[in-house]
């Protein structure tokens, strides 16, 4: 039994490439340094602003990064993700030390919106540089890899982060600042500049020259994951607030709740998604882990929740992440091509700004308005309309590729049936 388990995290993790399992590094450093965002609330109440004037902040953060992701996917298109990376790391790290030392709102609130703007400009190129590094076959583990680092980065630095804080808030932005700087260092000794030169524009076809605005279904795409994430991100934000207002859950036992979705992520995902990976199409996968968010959020609105039941609730809707997630990456690399592989990643990338910024938000007022069973009814039904959208989405791709498929066959029978024809 052992024996097959240490097999099974093997294969998990084998044919990955030596830049792949680079960038999860550089992705965990960076992240293990995530600190300023999480306590930035608790920073401007210590300064002595308002809880409106830090969601004003927080607003600004989102804004910031849905720019920021659209110009770090076209620059990734232009001039390649190498530098793209460099520069956004770079950049972020030295942002955040200078950040710190602002002290007047209209400052803080120009330097918050310029420093997201550049951070995430980052996630588009480094996105593209996974999908370069990575094989077809295994690519999709690849994404569960960066995942991997992210989640684990995300854990350690909010929790050094919350006992930084207690001493010094200023420590936080110096931590966050010198971890992207570190990040950059070792991807400029470690990671080699490739020949990542997306194709020239004049020798592409018309049909090649389409921008990803122009894919209509990744539109679709695009707006079934701003759906998911928006019921998701409740998870991080409105979710804790219900579990300690209104059912009195203690802070320790939420913080262990959410320690344990990192924590089934880091230990299982690399595993599920190696066993999946390829067997199906990726949108039955998407599928299966929306209708699995729907029962997660179910739960909240019909059972009375527990301590059990609660921490029951966090396994299945991380069970839904790690369905829906890696998948999710899959799809949207498979539809883009070389030239625009950085539009595509910051379409995707921008989805998830949105959802991050403004369904925490509308959560929070339907919640205070309408009570919280409400909200997790409403957050139940828009699951089940998103894993409904994401049907129709595969059976519409699914019949045009058997058409696409008929028509390569006939064709090619055509082709045949000519060649056979008698010479006259």
């Amino acid at each position: 039994m052992i024996s097959k388990t240490l097999t099974a995290y093997k294969n998990a993790y084998a044919g990955l490439s030596r830049n792949t399992w680079l960038l999860s590094l550089v992705m965990l450093i960076n992240r293990s340094g995530t600190m300023v965002v999480p306590f930035m609330s608790l920073y401007l109440i210590s300064l002595g602003y308002s809880i409106g004037q830090a969601g004003f902040v927080y607003g600004l953060f989102g804004a910031g990064a849905f720019m920021g992701a659209w110009l770090g996917g076209k620059l990734t298109d232009r001039i390649g993700f190498y530098p793209v990376q460099l520069i956004t790391l770079t950049g972020g790290g030295i942002l955040f030390m200078v950040l710190g030392h602002m002290k007047s709102f209209p400052s803080i609130c120009v330097l918050s919106f310029i420093l997201s703007f550049i951070n995430e400009a980052f996630r588009p190129a480094n996105s593209t540089a996974i999908a370069f590094y990575s094989k077809e076959e295994n690519r999709t583990r690849s994404y569960s890899l960066n995942r991997l680092a992210i989640n684990m980065g995300w854990a350690i630095g909010s929790a050094a982060g919350g006992l930084l804080a207690k001493y010094n808030y200023a420590w936080l932005f110096w931590v966050d600042g010198i971890t992207n700087i570190g990040a950059a260092l070792l991807m400029i000794i470690f990671v080699k500049p490739e020949a990542y030169k997306p194709s020239a524009q004049k020798k592409l076809s018309a049909t090649d020259r389409q921008s990803a605005l122009r894919d209509t279904t990744y539109m679709w795409f695009i707006l079934l994951t701003v759906l998911f994430a928006t019921c998701f991100f409740q998870l991080f934000t409105n979710l804790s607030v219900y579990y300690k207002v209104n059912l009195h859950f203690p802070e320790p036992f939420i913080g262990l709740l959410m320690a344990v979705n990192g924590l089934i992520i880091v230990l299982v995902e690399m595993v599920i998604v190696h066993k999946l990976e390829g067997r199906k199409k990726n949108t039955v996968y998407i599928i299966t882990g929306t209708l699995l968010m729907a029962m997660a959020y179910c739960m909240l609105s019909t059972f009375l929740m527990t301590h059990l039941l609660a921490l029951l609730m966090v396994v299945i809707i991380t069970l839904a992440e790690m369905m829906a997630m890696p998948f999710m990456n899959s799809y949207w690399i498979g539809r883009s091509r070389l030239h625009n592989r950085g539009q595509y990643a910051a379409l995707y990338t921008m989805a998830w700004s949105v959802a991050q910024t403004l369904g925490p938000m509308l959560g929070a007022q339907v919640a205070e308005k309408k009570g919280f069973n409400t909200l997790w009814w409403i957050i139940t039904g828009l699951s089940l309309l998103t894993a409904l959208g994401f049907v129709r989405l595969h059976k519409y791709v699914s019949k045009k590729e058997s058409i696409a498929e008929e028509v390569s066959r006939q064709t090619s029978l055509d082709l045949i049936a000519a060649a056979e024809e008698p010479f006259l």
